[in-house]
């Protein structure tokens, strides 16, 4: 089994008797499923549905323990602030946790949590272990997946979920009730108004920076996000990905293609 720390995550903690209330009403998620055994992904978005954060919650001793992205993490320690009121809430960043990813064959450890958007990403772990792999390696295990990052797929205050594959990569819950931005979330699902995706894209030639403009021929369909060792993701116009189209970005040429975890109507 492989094992990489990821140093762009870091770990914020989340304690007090009002824990999931406070946070059942603001994040995208369900918290009641929450569990020492199991994890869950969420996001927490602006007021419009856009996307904010994205972070991974886990049960501990009864706190909970946020794997979030550590250059934003105290901007987001500041936003979950703002709604905190009267809550019976402690709010804290824990510097001495590190967080790791795990994927591949062998037997998790018994502290690592299953990855609860894709199965075939592995698995999550924070606190202490001895790594074996390296961050770029997991990058390109999660980029061959299709699977996008907060911060560098996922632009804060830009990003809407339904685009980003969010819905199914479970981050998204359609019956817990009200949060902030689920208005704009369910419209853009029962409406059908996605015409764009994150696809991944196999890259030949010089890798595209991130906001580069993506083409089919002479016409525009898109911008490039992160890129590892000739995969990456693109959002890309869904009529443009289609098929075996040859698209242009920069120098470089590519072609995207659906993961088996995506829907595509």
């Amino acid at each position: 089994m492989f094992i990489a720390e990821l140093p762009h995550r870091g770990v914020i903690e989340i304690d007090g008797e009002d824990k999931a209330t406070f946070l059942q009403g603001l994040i995208s998620n369900d918290i009641n499923l929450v569990s020492p055994m199991q994890a869950v992904y969420a996001t927490l978005l602006t007021p419009q549905g856009r996307f904010l954060f994205d972070f991974f919650i886990t049960e501990k001793e009864g706190k909970y323990l946020l794997d979030v992205e550590s250059a934003r993490l105290e901007a987001f320690l500041k936003k979950l602030s703002l709604f905190k009121l009267r809550s019976k809430v402690i709010l804290k960043a824990r510097p001495d946790l590190k967080v790791y990813a795990l994927w591949g064959e062998g037997n998790l450890p018994v502290k690592a949590y299953p990855d609860p958007r894709l199965k075939a990403l592995g698995a999550r772990l924070i606190g202490q272990t001895e790594p074996n792999a390296s961050a770029e390696e997991y990058d390109l295990h999660r980029l061959k997946l299709g699977v996008p990052e907060g911060g560098i797929d996922l632009l804060p205050e830009k990003a809407i979920l339904l685009e980003s594959g969010l819905d199914e990569l479970n981050a998204v819950s359609w019956t817990k009730g009200c949060y902030m931005g689920q208005e704009l979330t369910a419209r853009t699902k029962y409406r059908g108004l996605v015409r764009k995706r994150l696809f991944p894209v196999k890259i030949e030639g010089s890798a595209p920076e991130s906001g580069a403009e993506v083409f089919l021929g002479d016409m525009a369909v898109g911008e490039m996000r992160s890129n590892c060792n000739g995969y990456g993701l693109a959002l890309l116009r869904i009529e443009a990905a289609k098929g075996d189209k040859v698209l242009t970005c920069g120098k470089a040429t590519f072609t995207s293609y659906t993961p088996d975890w995506m829907i595509i109507e």
